[in-house]
């Protein structure tokens, strides 16, 4: 899975990167916790091209009735995104790109404590997400979810899921740009994409920000 990242990237810079036009009201950056139900940075597609914006992390579908609904859905499985209610239609129609600079990932030591460890690679990366307007009485908002598949030998050691990372010149594919077959995008980063190193405990509270949560123990 994927509940945590960092994003470091100026937005001008982030803009750029997507060839995206920035919207007016994106999240502060750096951030070095970006954690569930918050907003996030979102490249999608349209009609005038791409377009850098806001979601909320934690995709809400069509039928809650409010923002805590239901289950809180920040991932959604690759194996299975294409038949679950909640995914299928978006998975088809409303596919995204969602800039990080790295994400954060979990282990257990024998006496059960959680020690987190912080991902990434010589640059920035593009995870798989799919994303959707919800709607209730007076409320609107766009939503998002990052795509997960099963880890691939580097990442194995510390997860049995990562995230779809997409690569630079599949983004036209996953954004719809290109016809269809966006699916088989929906696997695995080659082994030697990543590379991680364990980071301070402090990261594991929400509240934590600043650049020492990505410092190595």
């Amino acid at each position: 899975m994927c509940g945590r990242f960092a994003i470091t990237l100026p937005h001008d810079a982030m803009a750029q990167l997507f060839s995206a036009a920035p919207a007016n009201d994106l999240p502060d950056v750096p951030n070095f916790n970006v954690c569930p139900t918050t907003q996030v940075h979102v490249v999608r597609g349209s009609e005038n091209g791409r377009r850098l914006v806001a979601m909320r992390w934690g995709f809400l579908p069509h039928w809650y009735k409010a923002t805590e609904g239901g289950p809180l859905l920040i991932n959604a499985r690759a194996e299975t995104i294409a038949e679950k209610p909640a995914f299928r239609a978006a998975c088809r129609e409303s596919r995204c790109l969602i800039p990080v600079t790295g994400f954060y990932e979990w282990t257990k030591d024998d006496d059960g404590v959680r020690w987190p460890w912080y991902i990434h690679s010589q640059g920035p990366l593009a995870l798989a997400g799919i994303w959707q307007n919800w709607s209730f009485e007076d409320l609107t908002f766009d939503t998002c979810a990052i795509v997960t598949t099963g880890a691939n030998k580097t990442m194995s050691s510390i997860h049995h899921r990562m995230p779809v990372i997409v690569s630079h010149e599949d983004w036209p594919l996953w954004l719809g740009e290109e016809g269809h077959g966006a699916a088989k995008l929906m696997q695995a980063a080659p082994d030697d994409l990543l590379q991680f190193h364990q980071v301070d405990r402090a990261v594991n509270s929400n509240r934590a920000c600043g650049p020492e949560l990505i410092e190595p123990l």
